[in-house]
């Protein structure tokens, strides 16, 4: 994989990796300009009536209360002005006590940010700049050990219903035990759920969290109940517009108890939807290899050597599909040792030793990451069929976890 990713190849042609970081660029600005268009037809109609409505209602209150248009403007944005600071025309609670502190700090390790809350002050913003760098960063590394425990325990699940299922089917003895030889045991040592299996679990529980949050907001913040369905979508997934925030009132119905468990909901929610979003990456994924497979098999012979041609005086595997070996924990192509060496008589030129130089780089890094973990990660085929080694990342986590990332598709 390091040989096919430093690769320099020839101007105008791509490798894999950058061919699928490419075309996922180009995907997602297609998919931003169609969800531009849609949203456009959709909402621009009630932009401009509400906009017909309030300069309709601004000119006559400026005439019944004798207002000149330029004084009433000046009143409006120094409300605007107010409300930057926290203050409402209706009775909110404060926000800048310890508990409306606290809130706001949730909002923004936990990168939500509604908005309705932001620091005035010199102070207070640059004090932001720091505390968010460094609790951003240590929330987003609780999610990943999140998401690891959780892949970890629907595996077992998911992994103990199907030896079950074998068992009464018949396929494997009801005594088997791991390492008896038996062909049948091995394959079940190795196997891993289906990717499509654990987005359906993620999504059913992220749709009952929702569905059990939005029956609280629904009679104690007097939301409608597809609004508050819309807000836990919102905060859940870290978007945070702010139009709706939950527990903003000065008081509340048993209030203690509605914002532990607002507390918690958003905590869980946040944590399913996290989780999702990441299996779903990797469905995409797949649909981008198997989008650049098709291009590639459409591409003339003539094309693909020129390709995959490989070139003199470059430090870059010889054969590019002759050997290689699939690994679980990169996801990709490992090159065997023997590609991409040089011929004695050889002289080597600058390139080449700045693309050496990439390749012991890269090396190091692994060797620094395998260090940092406590143990060296080995390729055993022990080791491949437990899935179960050390990573950091969602991306690690769910090659290391899930059956359809464990083959580069």
């Amino acid at each position: 994989r390091l040989g096919r990713a430093l690769s320099p190849g020839p101007l105008g042609h791509l490798n894999e990796d950058n061919a699928r970081f490419l075309l996922l660029a180009a995907l997602i600005i297609l998919y931003m300009l169609c969800g531009a268009a849609v949203f456009s037809a959709i909402e621009l109609p009630t932009e401009r009536e509400a906009k017909e409505k309030w300069e309709e209602r601004f000119e006559n209150f400026s005439q019944r209360h004798n207002l000149s248009r330029a004084e009433l403007q000046d009143f409006l944005r120094e409300y605007q002005e107010a409300s930057v600071a926290g203050i409402r025309v209706d009775d909110i609670r404060p926000r800048w006590d310890f508990t409306g502190a606290f809130y706001f700090v949730g909002t923004v390790v936990s990168t939500i940010g509604f908005g309705m809350t932001t620091p005035a002050t010199v102070g207070g913003k640059i004090f932001l700049i720091f505390y968010g760098l460094i609790g951003c960063a240590g929330t987003i590394l609780f999610f990943n050990l999140f998401l690891e425990r959780l892949i970890t325990v629907i595996a077992y699940i998911m992994k103990s219903c199907h030896e079950r299922q074998l068992r009464r089917k018949g396929v494997l003895p009801h005594d088997s035990r791991r390492g008896s030889g038996n062909s049948e045991v091995d394959s079940l040592a190795g196997w891993k759920p289906s990717v499509y299996y654990v987005m359906l679990i993620l999504c059913v529980a992220s749709l009952i969290i929702s569905c059990c949050a939005s029956a609280m907001y629904t009679p104690i913040e007097g939301w409608s109940y597809f609004d508050s369905l819309y807000f836990c979508f919102v905060a859940f997934s870290t978007i945070g517009f702010g139009d709706l925030v939950s527990s903003q009132n000065a008081q509340y119905e048993s209030q203690g108890l509605y914002r532990f468990g607002n507390f918690v909901f958003i905590l869980m929610g946040v944590c399913c939807i996290y989780s999702l979003f990441n299996v779903i990456s990797i469905v995409i994924k797949q649909s981008i290899n198997w989008i650049l497979k098709k291009l590639d098999c459409r591409c003339c012979p003539r094309c693909q050597r020129k390709f995959f041609r490989s070139r003199r005086n470059v430090v870059m595997p010889g054969n590019v599909r002759s050997r290689r070996n699939i690994s679980i924990e990169t996801d990709g192509v490992n090159e065997s040792d023997t590609d991409g060496r040089r011929l004695s008589g050889e002289m080597i030129s600058m390139k080449d030793f700045l693309a050496s130089n990439k390749v012991s780089l890269a090396i190091m890094q692994k060797q620094l990451s395998e260090t940092a973990n406590g143990y060296p990660r080995q390729l055993s085929s022990s080791s491949k069929q437990n899935g179960f080694s050390g990573g950091v990342g969602a991306l690690a986590i769910m090659n290391n976890r899930l059956a359809e990332t464990s083959v580069d598709r």
